[in-house]
């Protein structure tokens, strides 16, 4: 079933109009296609809110009406203040039903894979959208990806799909969508070492450092600092060796 949405022509544009349009839960858009004027329209905020929380969301193909004109569209482009999330500018391409067009499906997968139920590891999406071009009647809300046979470091590509009638993938064959992966193991990770090695580690330049001002304290009692560093750290070696003498 084909959504129908009402509009009214913008008959000024600017900062200050819109301003005033959004205040009255209006948003401002512009409809343009192929070979037509550009028109410039006020929407219902509900009706673009409406559209966006289908299943097809941008997809999604409806009639939009202002005057006595009516035509088929979709969503190409919509303009949201990142700070509130307010919707402020939809941009609607006009769709000829006749004509082939380029859109993007979104991928997903159907069963269970066996790699993922016996062998521990997790399906890792890696491109969740396919390029497709078919009529607009044609397009598809989704297609499904069978990955149930699929085993680790198994993956489906966009060569193995079998598109719905009517449609052509025009993705690249190679492209890879899902893959059937191990997790990794904190061990696996180049470079890092446990905790508690790295502490280790870091102990020993203290020992040595330790152990040489003793060989030297030993070494050189009497001498200048050298001397009195002695009788703070080796004191005792110190009166032992001139004992000997």
């Amino acid at each position: 079933m084909t959504i129908t949405i009402q509009a009214e022509k913008r008959e000024t544009v600017g900062k200050n109009a819109n301003r005033r349009l959004r205040k009255q839960g209006l948003i401002p858009a512009i409809l343009y296609g192929e070979a037509v004027a550009s028109v410039p329209l006020a929407l219902k905020k509900k009706d673009i809110v409406q559209i966006m929380k289908s299943e097809t969301r941008e997809n999604t193909l409806f009639r939009v009406g202002f005057g006595d004109d009516a035509r088929d569209a979709m969503i190409k482009d919509l303009q949201v203040d990142p700070a509130t999330d307010e919707l402020l500018h939809a941009d609607l391409i006009q769709i000829a039903m006749d004509k082939l067009i380029k859109i993007g499906v979104p991928v997903v997968p159907k069963g269970e894979a066996y790699g993922v139920k016996n062998e521990g590891g997790f399906v890792d999406f890696i491109t969740r959208e396919l390029e497709v071009e078919c009529l607009p009647k044609d397009i598809p809300e989704k297609i499904e990806i069978e990955i149930t046979e699929l085993h680790l470091h198994q993956s489906v590509k966009a060569e193995n799909v079998i598109p719905p009638a009517g449609v052509r993938i025009i993705t690249d064959p190679g492209t890879v969508l899902v893959l059937i992966s191990l997790p990794h193991k904190e061990e696996e990770f180049p470079g890092e070492k446990p905790e508690a090695e790295a502490a280790e580690e870091s102990k020993e330049p203290e020992v040595i450092k330790k152990e040489r001002a003793s060989e030297e304290g030993e070494a050189e009692p009497a001498k200048g600092k050298g001397g009195e560093q002695a009788k703070g750290k080796g004191a005792e070696p110190a009166k032992g060796k001139g004992k000997e003498k």
